[in-house]
């Protein structure tokens, strides 16, 4: 799934090692760690309609008491909200990652189609975003 230049250089992957950075240098006494990591990363994939071998990661990490998924939530689609504007829908679908728990993937409403079903979002209506 990765991208080798060389047998030693390797396209970055995944935004994910910004997050250990941050952990490590944190200092909790002086209050919670909330970061993103935005990035431009590479996968070894065959490009269509919504799949890419380059695409922009974003991820975040907050570390905190009482954080809850309700803070996931209103983030992800004021977010969403921001980057695709009123005239789509958002729509939340539990997932499960090894990696990160809870865990949600993100859909807006097919730019094609506007949510009847086409073949650029396999006629759901729906194209998977995060």
């Amino acid at each position: 799934d990765t991208f080798y230049l060389s047998k030693d250089i390797l396209m970055r992957t995944q935004t994910s090692p910004m997050q250990a950075r941050a952990l490590e240098k944190h200092d909790f006494s002086k209050g919670p760690l909330k970061m993103i990591s935005p990035g431009i990363v590479y996968r070894r994939d065959t490009d269509d309609p919504t799949h890419s071998h380059q695409f922009h990661q974003v991820e975040g990490l907050v570390i905190d008491e009482h954080v809850t998924m309700a803070d996931l939530k209103g983030t992800l689609i004021t977010m969403a909200q921001n980057i695709f504007g009123d005239k789509f829908d958002i729509r939340l679908r539990p997932s499960y990652f090894p990696f990160t728990e809870p865990s949600v993937e993100v859909d807006v409403t097919c730019f094609n189609c506007m949510g009847k079903g086409c073949d650029v979002c396999k006629h759901t209506g729906w194209i998977e975003v995060l």
